[in-house]
């Protein structure tokens, strides 16, 4: 085999065996085959896409491709959650954390930023002291003490995805659905849960921009997990406009924790709860000790908001990572920008469009994210929404508040907000927040 024959037979069209994906992604995890000829492989497979067939052999061959966690070890059903990307999505922040409080057993890893869209790890380290590089005894250790970790991927685990998934970022080929579902299904199944829940976005600020699409990756990643002998399922919620009000790493995780203590705000707080629903429901279905009902499953979450039993555990692990859990008490122990900078309405109205991606990609230019892979990012950069979609504006009013370093970056961040921003006259048809549950192959 040689990868000049293999990029050749992607780019007509033709499927590759188990064994040609085997090898090739062998020679990602040994550095055996150069970044330019994986890239060339890459873009042929997001033009011909692949087969469920040859999506299920690169999934399982990146699952192998290094270490494999084994939690048999851990006290009751472990569970794992994962969003496909989207823009003010700090849904993993909550959940995680309500869902141990309930009695499960959470031992997640968690990607950085990838394009317009924010990551949980990124997140996480916005908090002075956080370190989510962890070795999989550390992260194991953690989990078992406090029932509770996210982190970063571990260099181990599934190494050749995480090569993978750092040149799809910078060359533009992040939103093929069969590179998104072997890339997530395949460190979900290295990393070894028992349960899998799948918060697959649609919309503008999504990878899968239609619902038709978002279907096609949640099916597929849940069949592969079917065939693993996981339990899985995927929620399809939209991600047209922001989630929340918070876009950027210090400032999402203020919101976060505005929502762990009942404040925050209502879009987020209701996904993030019904995703905490659905997650407790598969183990329950799992296991018929595990000690939430499947009809209580919603229940049981509200109430682990409701009684700071779900902040607490968030505040555990938080010092677990090496944080101090005390800056998360004050209000002003997270980092803050050094240019709070107000943009405006031009004109009085209602807001009819407020584009997720164009303000993901506003608040990378501010300093919250990624252009290229060697990119540093700000902390404290991003944006507050003081307004959404069907929301009315007067002339004058504030739309949003850009947290930035410098003047110059505000300028910048202003043009491409504004460019994502549309007022009108009338308001738009309201979309869902969720749009369907997938167990199997079926919608439901």
């Amino acid at each position: 085999m040689n990868m000049v024959e293999l990029i050749g037979k992607k780019k007509r069209g033709g499927a590759l065996t188990d064994a040609e994906l085997q090898w090739l992604v062998r020679g990602v995890a040994d550095d055996s085959i150069p970044d330019y000829q994986l890239s060339a492989w890459l873009m042929a497979v997001c033009l011909k896409g692949m087969s469920p067939e040859e999506t299920l052999a690169l999934t399982l061959a990146m699952a192998r491709s290094g270490d494999t966690l084994d939690l048999s070890s851990l006290q009751g059903v472990k569970g794992d959650k994962h969003s496909t990307g989207g823009v003010g999505d700090k849904t993993t922040l909550i959940v995680a954390p309500v869902v141990t409080a309930c009695g499960m057993t959470v031992a997640k890893m968690s990607g950085r930023g990838l394009g317009h869209t924010g990551g949980t790890v990124d997140k996480l380290e916005s908090i002075p002291g956080v370190s989510t590089s962890l070795s999989a005894e550390r992260f194991v250790d953690i989990v078992r003490r406090i029932g509770l970790c996210v982190a970063g991927q571990s260099g181990e685990l599934a190494p050749a995805d995480k090569k993978l998934y750092a040149l799809r970022d910078v060359t533009a080929t992040v939103d093929s659905p069969a590179l998104i579902a072997a890339s997530v299904m395949s460190k979900k199944l290295a990393a070894g849960a028992d349960c899998i829940l799948l918060d697959v976005k649609t919309g503008s600020g999504a990878f899968m921009k239609t619902v038709e699409e978002a279907e096609a990756v949640a099916g597929a990643m849940v069949d592969i997990g079917a065939r693993a002998s996981r339990s899985c399922a995927a929620v399809i919620t939209d991600m047209d406009v922001p989630l929340g009000r918070a876009v950027g790493n210090a400032l999402e995780v203020r919101e976060a924790l505005q929502t762990l203590r009942g404040a925050g705000p209502e879009d987020l707080t209701n996904v993030s709860l019904m995703l905490c629903a659905r997650l407790l429901e598969l183990a329950a279905g799992r296991d018929a000790s595990f000690g939430v009902r499947a009809d209580g499953c919603e229940a049981a979450a509200r109430k682990a908001l409701a009684d700071g039993s779900a902040l607490e555990k968030f505040l555990e692990m938080i010092e677990a990572l090496g944080g101090d859990a005390a800056v998360l008490r004050e209000p002003d122990g997270l980092p803050r920008a050094e240019l709070v900078h107000e943009v405006r309405a031009l004109r009085s109205g209602v807001v009819t469009r407020m584009n997720a991606e164009g303000v993901g990609m506003a608040s990378v230019l501010l300093g919250a994210g990624r252009l290229t892979k060697a990119d540093g990012i700000d902390p404290a950069a991003g944006i507050i929404l003081c307004k959404k979609t069907e929301e009315t504006v007067r002339e004058g009013e504030t739309l949003a508040l850009l947290h930035t370093s410098s003047g110059e970056l505000a300028r910048r961040g202003e043009e491409a907000f504004r460019e994502a921003v549309s007022i009108g006259d009338e308001p738009p048809e309201p979309r869902p927040l969720v749009y369907r549950l997938i167990r199997g192959m079926e919608a439901q």
